[in-house]
C-alpha cells in the first residue's frame, strides 16, 4: 500500500510578505484560492490537490511555529530570524521586502559610536542591537526596548541612537536623523524546520529549487 503523502505546512508573515509570497508561489504552480477571499474567517487554508496547508502569523511568531514543527516551512523577514534566534534552517533569500538594519541618530551622535563611552540605544530589536554593539563593535551600551515609533527616542532625549529598519530613510530625514552605521541587509527569507528538511527532503528541496529558478530569472 502506498504511503499517504502528508501535508506540508507553511507559516507566512501576515500582510505584504504573505501576498508577495503567494504571488511567487503561483509562478511555480502553487496556488491557494481560499486565501484570496478577503472575508474568509478561516485560520488554515488548504490546497488539497498538492497536499499543502498555509496559515498566517505575526512575523515574530513564524520562526517559533517552524522551530516546533507546527509549520514545516516559514516565510519571514531576516530581521525577525536574527532577533528570534530559533533553531531553524534559513534556506532561501526571496529577494523582496528589501531594507537595511541600521544605527541611526542625529549627526552629532556619530562620534559617540567610537566605542569609548556608554550610550543608550533604543530599538524594537534588542537581540540584534546587543549582538552588534557587544560582539561586533565591543562597545558597552544600555539597550532600551521600545514598541512604537523608535525615531522619537533621540528627539526626546531617551537615547543617543536607535537601531531600526530603514527602507527609504524619509522618516529619518523628516525627523532630523541620519543613518550612522549599517548593521546588515534584510529581505524576506524561507526558513525550514530541521526535522522536516530530513523527512521531506525531496519535496522541500524540489520546491526551493523551483522558487530559486523564478527568483534568478527575475533577478
Amino acid at each position: 500500500m502506498e504511503k499517504e503523502t502528508r501535508y506540508l505546512t507553511f507559516a507566512l508573515t501576515k500582510g505584504r510578505l504573505a501576498k508577495k509570497t503567494m504571488e511567487l508561489f503561483e509562478q511555480i504552480g502553487i496556488s491557494c484560492e481560499e486565501m484570496k477571499d478577503p472575508d474568509s474567517r478561516k485560520l488554515i487554508f488548504v490546497n488539497e490537490e498538492l497536499k499543502l496547508r498555509f496559515f498566517l502569523a505575526k512575523g515574530p511568531d513564524v520562526p517559533t511555529y517552524v522551530e516546533y514543527g507546527a509549520a514545516d516551512i516559514g516565510v519571514v523577514g531576516r530581521d525577525t530570524i536574527q532577533e528570534e534566534g530559533r533553531k531553524i534552517h534559513e534556506v532561501l533569500d526571496l529577494g523582496f521586502g528589501k531594507c537595511r538594519m541600521c544605527v541611526c541618530g542625529p549627526e552629532s551622535a556619530r562620534q559617540r559610536l567610537n566605542g569609548q563611552e556608554l550610550i543608550r540605544v533604543a530599538t524594537k530589536y534588542p537581540g540584534i542591537a546587543k549582538d552588534y554593539f557587544y560582539n561586533r563593535k565591543n562597545q558597552t551600551v544600555e539597550i532600551i526596548k521600545l514598541n512604537g515609533s523608535i525615531e522619537l527616542a533621540p528627539i526626546v532625549g531617551l537615547a543617543e541612537v536607535i537601531v531600526d529598519i530603514v527602507e527609504t530613510g524619509s522618516t529619518l530625514r523628516e525627523n532630523g536623523l541620519v543613518v550612522l552605521e549599517e548593521i546588515c541587509e534584510l529581505s524576506a527569507r524561507v526558513v525550514v524546520n530541521p526535522v522536516s528538511m530530513r523527512m521531506e527532503n525531496e519535496r522541500i528541496t524540489g520546491l526551493l529549487s523551483r522558487l530559486n529558478d523564478v527568483i534568478t530569472q527575475e533577478g
